[in-house]
């Protein structure tokens, strides 16, 4: 037998740890449902019950929104995955099951990175589509909508009533942003199993420390570099510095991710030793 990667013994695992942080997970995505239904709710429920006017900036609210939660909720469950190590008896337990110490990382990866994206992308998408399609069906029988100017020009009829309850295709999205995730759910990773009290608290306080000292050697270093200078041959360069900052980018969000996830799997290893 494979002592690094069997998969029914994975797959075992992976039962096991659903009956234990499974808890913990569904209480999270239940608050976490629970919020979007409230903003949603407080929102628009004047324009569901036909009382207010439908304006464009009534749906401002959705994208700040699927971001600050999104990114709580992943965090949190990202920070509680191996919280339990910190405790003697609980460790003990744990590090006392018949799996190898690389399907054990594997599975909190498959937890944290994985379920957790996919299912707050799922419970906000499909609430999204419920109140999107409620206020469809309301306003499909207005001839007259609220007027509202866009790019010059005033929109205000049944045929651009679309406009309204569009969402972006993703082609003018930043890169970067699709990766997110897994590095942010990386590093709060990280910090369940290095610290053995307060992960959550001290992780944040953590990543708050270190970017600011990023973003200061950034920003010294611009400075040195960039300051008093002039571009030369601007108007003949061909200049495509928004896709360079995306590819690279990118590629550094890729490249931290898996460097944290390496310092998860050492550690792991480190508390079974």
């Amino acid at each position: 037998m494979n002592n690094t990667f069997n998969i029914q013994r994975f797959g075992l695992l992976l039962k096991r740890q659903w009956l234990e942080f499974g808890k913990i997970y569904l209480i999270t995505l239940a608050v976490a449902l629970g919020v979007i239904l409230t903003f949603y709710s407080l929102s628009l429920w004047g324009y569901i019950t036909e009382v207010t006017p439908f304006y464009e900036r009534a749906l401002q609210f959705r994208e700040p929104l699927f971001l600050i939660l999104g990114f709580l909720f992943i965090t949190v469950i990202a920070s509680n995955y191996f919280a339990h190590l910190g405790q003697k008896p609980k460790a003990i337990i744990d590090l006392m099951i018949p799996a190898s110490t690389f399907e054990k990382f594997l599975t909190g990866i498959i937890f944290t990175a994985l379920l957790s994206t996919v299912s707050f992308i799922l419970i906000f998408y499909l609430t999204d589509l419920a109140f999107i399609a409620k206020l469809r069906s309301i306003y499909t029988s207005v001839e007259q909508l609220t007027p509202y100017v866009h790019n010059g020009q005033e929109i205000n009829s049944y045929d651009n009533l679309a406009y309204f309850f569009s969402k972006n295709t993703g082609d003018d999205k930043f890169l970067p942003i699709y990766y997110a995730p897994f590095f942010v759910t990386s590093i709060f990773l990280l910090g369940s199993i290095y610290f053995n009290k307060f992960h959550y608290i001290k992780t944040a306080i953590s990543v708050m420390i270190f970017s600011g000292i990023w973003t200061a050697i950034i920003i010294k270093s611009g400075k040195l570099l960039f300051d008093n200078r002039s571009p030369i041959n601007q108007t003949t360069r061909n200049f495509s510095g928004k896709d360079n900052v995306e590819i690279w980018l990118t590629l550094l969000l890729v490249a931290l991710t898996l460097i944290f996830w390496s310092l998860t799997y050492v550690r792991l290893k480190e508390k079974e030793v």
